[in-house]
């Protein structure tokens, strides 16, 4: 090995030239390493010829030093660079071999989540909806006594604004007891006409046993526009409850709400016995006053029914309660 400067200069040279070709034959990650650690490692070729500096003159070994680190760094990029491309090539290839036909169906494991009997009810149900004409809309589940009473015609001495039925918060707020007040809400930043469908969850100070909680999960319809009238509610529900449930004999008794008049129970023939669907009606004037439309000139109609209800019917489900206890060998039935 040379000595001099003339002579190290040259191994430098030919070191930059021959580690070049080198680095750009490497094909593998494990070839380039073994190629940095022959060319840059501590017992590598560029130390060898550095370690000869020392019989080099004080104005000589700057000189060498200089085109030894311009060799060193020109050295490391083009490793870098030459890994990068090898990393690609290397991705390249495990796709080509790993290729996904996103065409071909999904396959389903035992692990794999399934949908709560409440919710599919509730998509069920909306589906139905849908197709009829109503369009979903949702709410806060902390409501105000504007939205959940006062706007929907309740009564200031009304029994549903009790303590032992509502279930107020210490703010002066409320959770919802019913849908309805994202009909107000929608009315207030809609004009008619109008459909839509309001699920969500709604609390009320109920004992718990196998047919009540004070948790459940309601959807409400309201239609607005002009001349609609109950002969239109009737039809709307009787498509409803035949899509749902198939035919079935279905009445209507009259009852009171405070939103509605008329009002009227609807009830369904299920398996020998008469069930509750839910309350129904013409929206009252006040409401429609509340939210800025002229009752001389609109009408509407309101449905509420109970989701879990319907569920504990369609899934022969014997206690409410089932619904809410998370119990893994219940839910896996569904």
């Amino acid at each position: 090995m040379a000595t001099d400067l003339e002579g190290l200069t040259a191994q430098l040279q030919s070191l930059a030239e021959i580690a070049t070709k080198s680095v750009g034959d490497v094909q593998t990650p494990e070839e380039l390493e073994q190629l940095r650690v022959e060319y840059l490692g501590k017992k590598g070729t560029l130390s060898q010829i550095l370690g000869a500096m020392g019989k080099l003159s004080a104005e000589e070994r700057p000189q060498v030093g200089a085109i030894a680190n311009q060799v060193k760094q020109t050295l490391q990029t083009q490793l870098e660079e030459r890994k990068i491309s090898i990393q690609k090539l290397v991705i390249a290839k495990q796709l080509e071999s790993e290729t996904l036909d996103v065409t071909m169906p999904g396959i389903l494991r035992s692990y794999q989540g399934r949908q709560h009997p409440i919710q599919s009810t509730i998509d069920r149900m909306l589906d139905i909806l849908v197709g009829l004409g109503f369009t979903v809309a949702q709410g806060p589940e902390i409501e105000t006594d504007y939205y959940n009473f006062e706007a929907l015609n309740t009564p200031a001495d009304h029994p549903a604004r009790d303590m032992a039925d509502t279930l107020y918060l210490s703010d002066g707020k409320l959770l919802r007891s019913q849908t309805s007040s994202v009909q107000i809400r929608y009315m207030e930043e809609n004009e008619p006409p109008l459909r839509i469908a309001c699920p969500g969850r709604v609390y009320r100070k109920d004992d718990i046993d196998a047919t009540h909680s004070p948790i459940f999960h309601q959807i409400e319809l309201l239609a607005v526009e002009e001349g609609l009238t109950f002969g239109d509610l009737k039809g709307t529900v009787k498509t409803f409850v035949e899509e749902l449930l198939g035919e079935c004999p279905i009445r209507f008794r009259p009852s009171y709400f405070p939103f509605t008049e008329p009002s009227a129970e609807v009830d369904v023939m299920w398996n020998g016995r008469w069930l509750e669907l839910g309350g129904c009606g013409m929206v009252d004037p006040n409401v429609f006053k509340a939210v800025g439309y002229d009752p001389e000139i609109v009408t509407g109609f309101a449905w509420g029914f109970g989701v879990d209800r319907v569920a504990m019917v369609l899934h022969k489900i014997d206690d409410i309660r089932r619904l809410f206890t998370s119990d893994l060998r219940f839910l896996r039935q569904f």
